[in-house]
């Protein structure tokens, strides 16, 4: 995933932005009011449970059994609760020739609501653990509990609280497909990281019929790991500034803060940019990053259930909640 370049600059006033953000602002009285905390709260255990049976499938990798047994178990749950579901099956040529049969899943829940918010993560494995210390296990497939499994989970957590929640907008849940098939470290993909992101590339292009455009999206991207920070990602920033602070502001009422830290961090390229660029939707990326480098598993073997922490799944899905709930027709 995300080839990157990492961009160290002042904050701006958006830091500053953060908490005044918050509906209700100066009250008159002296006093700074915050918005009312969510009441529905997200079950961290359940997550987890989900990411564990993602990855029983094995690593879901395109063209795999896993890979259509996965896609088969996330569109049946959000059938479940609820939601109207739907897929979007096409083939795509990767970067080394490959024809890659892809699966964007993607499931609504008040699909006739005006305003809508858009919530993405990609769900497959990358086939190659090219970042890997051993370099004797580069070749075999990433498990993906963190990169690709976590996003699916806080969304899936999201969507079976739907009913409680009760939120005044419609909600797009969208899961890519072959967003980590870029080209690995032994081999030359295009200067333009093209190559990546394939599943949202076709998806900004080939808008469903009568799809309806959501205001905002919300990308989440390895949202799990135990050593997980969500900075600041430089093309949310830019294209999305406005999405950045009321997500930072609803971490903070929704006591997520210590993860969702108010500081630059580096550009990425993932899913949202072909949100932005192709399909026009404003689009940020909440994505683990320490201002230098991505979850320590990343694109490892050890990306697996046991590098996962429910603290990290529960303070990005509470903070989702949180947004949702503030949310007006």
């Amino acid at each position: 995933m995300k080839r990157l370049c990492i961009y160290i600059i002042l904050c701006t006033a958006l830091l500053a932005a953060l908490v005044s953000c918050k509906k209700g602002g100066d009250s008159g009285s002296g006093e700074t009011t915050t918005e009312e905390v969510c009441p529905v709260k997200f079950n961290a255990d359940s997550a987890f449970a989900s990411i564990e049976r993602q990855c029983a499938f094995g690593p879901r990798v395109p063209n795999s059994a896993a890979h259509d047994s996965c896609a088969a178990f996330i569109a049946a749950t959000f059938r479940s609760y609820g939601l109207n579901v739907s897929e979007q099956r096409t083939t795509l040529t990767a970067w080394d020739g490959n024809k890659l049969g892809c699966i964007n899943i993607i499931a609504q829940y008040k699909p006739d609501a005006k305003r809508r918010v858009l919530i993405c993560t990609h769900w497959e494995s990358r086939p190659w653990a090219d970042q890997d210390a051993d370099e004797s296990k580069r070749r075999e497939p990433v498990m993906a509990a963190n990169d690709g499994a976590s996003g699916v989970a806080v969304m899936l957590e999201i969507a079976r609280n739907l009913k409680e929640l009760n939120p005044a907008v419609g909600i797009d849940f969208v899961c890519f497909d072959c967003e980590d098939y870029g080209a690995p470290e032994w081999a030359e993909g295009p200067a333009d990281g093209s190559d990546w992101c394939l599943g949202s590339q076709y998806f900004a292009t080939h808008l469903p019929e009568g799809y309806v455009k959501p205001a905002y999206g919300i990308l989440l991207d390895m949202v799990g790991g135990q050593d997980a920070q969500f900075l600041f990602e430089q093309n949310s920033k830019r294209y999305a500034e406005e999405v950045v602070a009321r997500v930072w502001g609803c971490a903070v009422t929704a006591e997520a803060s210590d993860w969702f830290v108010s500081r630059d961090g580096m550009a990425a390229i993932d899913d949202h940019i072909p949100l932005i660029e192709k399909a026009g939707i404003p689009t940020i990326d909440i994505i683990s990053n320490n201002g230098m480098g991505f979850s320590s598993t990343w694109h490892t073997t050890q990306d697996t259930p046991a590098f996962i922490s429910r603290d990290v799944l529960r303070a990005v899905g509470q903070t989702l909640l949180q947004v949702l709930y503030e949310e007006e027709s």
